[in-house]
Formats: structure tokens, sequence, C-alpha cells
């Protein structure tokens, strides 16, 4: 069987033809099938050839078609198209591209991106993200080429341009911040880290983490605005003192944001004196860095005489917040007093104690009666031993300056310092802030430092949404990257809360990625011949959800 092309007139064919043998036993030519006009085959058009071909096979041509459909694997593409319109908007694209570029084979801006986005949709490891890009579909990017060790080198490139990244981010966010009045709040918190293996300049350290105990560990610092906008992040040795990493921040952060007023807002744990008389020397613009600063007035005893007059006038009959003022250390000191939570610290503080001190009644009574004779099943009590079971007890419920036990003693003894007790019961509800601001009144300082309990917010989202712990990175610039793209995602996800608080919708971001992840897209192979590809229909409430951050919806021409 051969194909052959035969004239008929001008035209020429081409024909499948068979050979055979008639029965005197010649050679003879039969047409098995015309396959068309060999203008048409030449000029690419087969359709008429494989029709051809499929008739004389007995199989259905492909206008009938094989009756076959192929699906392929939905891929999830709702959420990275909303965060892909996010980046875009907010100009990071273009920005990041232009510091990125490298001379490198791969595109380190759009792989940067990639990374961000799993941290917000499936936080993974670098491995991780290959596995979660075999099931999403990411605009605009080729995730097919992507590597682990692409990954790894944008991680590097990252460590390498990391001054202008954040320079290039500075620029981007300043249009959503206030450029008369910044109000910044700072904050640190630990990120764990895993490994035992020690480098040069390694910021993994032993130290007391905010989860408890003892881990390795690195500082995380973040800067945001009163709206919730992370807009600075700094990474410091896990065993750095708290007091140490305010200023540095500060500084680095007032370069970069030129803003005419800034005020700092800071927990109690970055506060000493050393620092404050630091504060008081940074100007912007030849003005005085403004704080509010929360004071530890356990730790200082100067604040007895102070607070003396006002608990008495103020505090102690109080049946709602009280506010007050005060001078110290040459600056303003803001005091509100919660009376319902002075009673609730109070009472545990009295039940703690009544406890410890009904356990300290059992062991004087024991240890009376050994004296005396009686005896007791288990091991003879001690009056060391039980000095230092009751000193753990009382140190572990933070009561060792009120419940004083005696270690120098040859028997068991402790008293109850009554000055001690009473100072703490006067602090108890009560809020202490130094500022320098003196356009404020003090419920407006007051509301101004319980904002800050929003970054601890912020550092929530990162640990449990985000996922930035722990971290399984050695070298210390890799862990610098990573905390880079930890906090890039956080931005997106307080500029996307922000969009959905501007428009009073009810969804919280990571519910507003659930909702957008259901958008899939779709091939279909028909005929083995036909691809049919598209999205699934959109949901009123994902209609709403577009309309509300003002992105415009997927639409699968655009993909």
């Amino acid at each position: 069987m051969f194909v052959k092309v035969t004239k008929s007139g001008p035209r020429r064919y081409v024909k499948l033809v068979e050979s055979y043998r008639d029965e005197a036993g010649k050679s003879r030519q039969r047409v098995i099938a015309t396959l068309g006009r060999l203008e048409a085959v030449t000029a690419g058009e087969s359709s008429a050839l494989i029709n051809g071909l499929l008739r004389a096979s007995g199989q259905p041509t492909l206008d009938e078609g094989t009756g076959e459909t192929d699906f392929a694997p939905a891929r999830s593409v709702g959420d990275t198209w909303l965060l892909t319109s996010l980046w875009k908007e907010l100009g990071l694209d273009d920005a990041f591209r232009r510091v990125l570029r490298t001379k490198r084979q791969f595109d380190a801006e759009r792989l940067l991106r990639v990374m961000v986005f799993n941290r917000l949709c499936d936080p993974e490891s670098k491995l991780g993200v290959l596995r979660w890009l075999e099931d999403v579909l990411v605009p605009d990017v080729d995730t097919a080429s992507i590597s682990h060790q692409h990954l790894l080198r944008t991680m590097d490139t990252l460590s390498d341009c990391s001054e202008a990244l954040n320079d290039v981010l500075a620029q981007q966010l300043k249009p959503l911040i206030d450029q008369e009045l910044s109000i910044v709040f700072y904050d640190l918190t630990t990120i764990r880290a895993e490994g035992s293996t020690s480098l040069d300049g390694d910021v993994r350290h032993y130290g007391p983490s905010k989860e408890g105990g003892i881990a390795r560990q690195f500082m995380l610092g973040v800067v945001q605005t009163a709206e919730g906008l992370p807009i600075h992040h700094e990474v410091f040795d896990g065993n750095v003192a708290e007091t140490k990493t305010l200023l540095p921040t500060i500084e680095t952060m007032v370069k970069r944001f030129n803003v005419r007023r800034v005020v700092l807002v800071a927990d109690r744990g970055l506060l000493s004196l050393d620092n404050l008389d630091a504060l008081s020397a940074v100007k912007i613009d030849g003005r005085h860095l403004e704080f509010i600063l929360a004071v530890p007035g356990r730790r200082y005893s100067e604040f007895d005489d102070l607070l003396k007059a006002f608990h008495q006038t103020h505090c102690q009959d109080a049946d709602r917040e009280a506010y007050g003022e005060m001078a110290w250390q040459d600056h303003r000191l803001i005091v509100a007093h919660r009376p319902e939570v002075a009673k609730v610290q109070t009472a545990a503080r009295d039940q703690k104690i009544e406890a410890l001190q009904a356990d300290a009644r059992q062991w004087f009574e024991k240890l009376d009666n050994q004296d005396a004779g009686r005896r007791y099943r288990g091991r003879k009590l001690s009056d060391a031993g039980v000095t230092a079971r009751f000193y753990k007890a009382v140190t572990d419920a933070h009561l060792g300056h009120i419940l004083k036990v005696d270690l120098t003693a040859e028997t068991f003894n402790y008293v109850l310092d009554q000055r001690a007790l009473d100072r703490a019961r006067m602090l108890d509800g009560k809020l202490l802030l130094v500022t320098n601001m003196a356009d404020h009144e003090p419920q407006q300082i007051v509301e101004r430092y319980r904002a800050l309990a929003d970054i601890e917010r912020g550092f929530r989202v990162l640990k449990s949404d985000i996922e930035i712990a722990p971290v399984y990175h050695r070298l210390p610039d890799r862990i610098r990257a990573h905390a880079l793209i930890c906090f890039l995602a956080l931005v997106l996800y307080r500029v996307l809360r922000m969009r959905l608080k501007a428009s009073h919708h009810p969804l919280s971001p990571t519910r507003a990625l659930e909702i957008a992840r259901k958008i899939q897209f779709h091939q279909v192979l028909l005929h083995r011949r036909e691809t049919a590809s598209g999205l699934t229909k959109l949901k009123p409430e994902q209609r709403d959800l577009f309309e509300a951050i003002g992105l415009p919806a997927p639409a699968a021409s655009r993909l």
C-alpha cells in the first residue's frame, strides 16, 4: 500500500493505492481512498488526508470524533491571581525586577513572587514549593521550569540585594503612610531555628524564647504603622538584649521613610534609662523623635511616691478607668488605671500567696512533728530540702519579691514583705507610659499605646498563617532572605486586610484567600485533538470579594 498522486485535468489528487495480482497473476493497482487535493495537503491542510486514512482503517473521522475525553488535573488560581494583582498594583513587580536583575538564567523577581505567595497560600519548605506548584497556576510564571536550585539561588540574590530591596519596598509603601504624622509601633519576637552547627556570623543563638524556655533562635524586629501596615524589619542574633535593638532599627527606619513626624510606640521590654536618653537625642528634620514607651513600673521603686497620691485619690474607689499625668525624668508620665483589671490581678495574687502559705504551714507542722518523734511514710524531711522546695514554688509563682525565703538559715523560714505586697497591689490594673508628646491628652496617649496589640497579632500571623518558624536554613544570609520573604507575605496580608476593612467587608485575609482558592483552572482534551480550557464559574461571594478589594476578577483570557 502506498500514496500516489494522480491528475484529473488541471487538478492533482493524493490517493491511497493498493497493489494486488488479478486471477491471471498480473500486477494491478486499486484506489483504497482519495486523500484530497495535493495543493491542500502541501499547504498543511491535512484534515482530509487524516480523514481518508481513518476511513480506510474503519475508524471515525476527525469530524465524527473519537468519543474520547481527557481531563487534566484542576489547578487552583484564584488566590494566586488575587495576590499577583495586589503585587502589581503596589508596583512590586517592576521595582523588584530592577533590583534583582541578574546574569543568571532565571527571573528572580518571579521566583521571589512564587515564594512569597506560597507563604500565604500553603506555607512549605523550598522543596515543598515545588509540590505546591504542581497543583496551582501562578499568572505570568512558567512554573514547570522552576527548580529547587532556582529557589535557593534566588534567596542568595535576595541576600546580595537586601538593602536595595528594602529601599525600593519603602518607596512603594510610602503612598500608604501618613506623611504628616506617622505613629509607628516596634516590637520583637523570637523565631525558632533548627540545626546544631555553628557558623561565622551565625544569627542562631540560644536565648529565652517568647514561647517560653530556652531555644536556639534569632530575633525579628518589626515596625508597623498605626493602620497595621508593616514597613520595616530587622534580623538580630537570638541572644541579643531587646533594648539594644531599638535604636538601630529606628535610625534605619527614619532614613528610609522621610515623614515629617515620627512617634515611636514600644512595649515595656524595650525601655531602659539609657535608651530613654538616647531616644531623646534622636532628631528628624531638626525635631526630636517623639515616643510613647511603656514603663516597667515594678522595676523602679521611685514610682511609689509618684503614684501614691494618684492611687489614693483616683483609684481605690474607682468604678471606671481613670487617667492621670505627672512628671518623670523630664518627661510626661501617663497613668491609666482599670479597676476591673486590678481586682482580677489582686485576687489572683492573693490566691497564690494563700496557697503557698498553706503549703508552708503544712511543712512547718510536719517538721515540728518529726522533731517530736512522729514518723511519716517516705523519706525524712529536712529543713534544707523544704526550704529549696518552697523557694522553687515561690519563684515559679513570680512572688519572690513578696514571699522572701531565707536560704541561709539553718531552719526553714520565710517572711511576707507587707510593703512589697502593698506596692504590688497599688500597681495592679495600672498602665504607665512615658512620652515626650506635648499635643496629646493622657487618654489619647493610652489609646495610641493599646493599638500596639495589633503588632502582636501580626507576629501571630507570621508564626501561624505564614509559618515563619521553625527555620531549617543554616546559612545566615539565607535566614535573612527567609525573613524577608515572610515579611513581604505579611505586607500583602496586611494590605489585603486594610482593603477589606475599608470596604467594611467581614472576611479576614485568610478566609478571603480560602474563598479565592476555590476558583480553579481546567483543561479538557476532546477527541485527542481539541483542547478546551477555562475557569470555574465565579460564585457571588467570590465576585463580591474582588469588588470589595478593588481588584479584577480572574479571566481565562489573561492566564
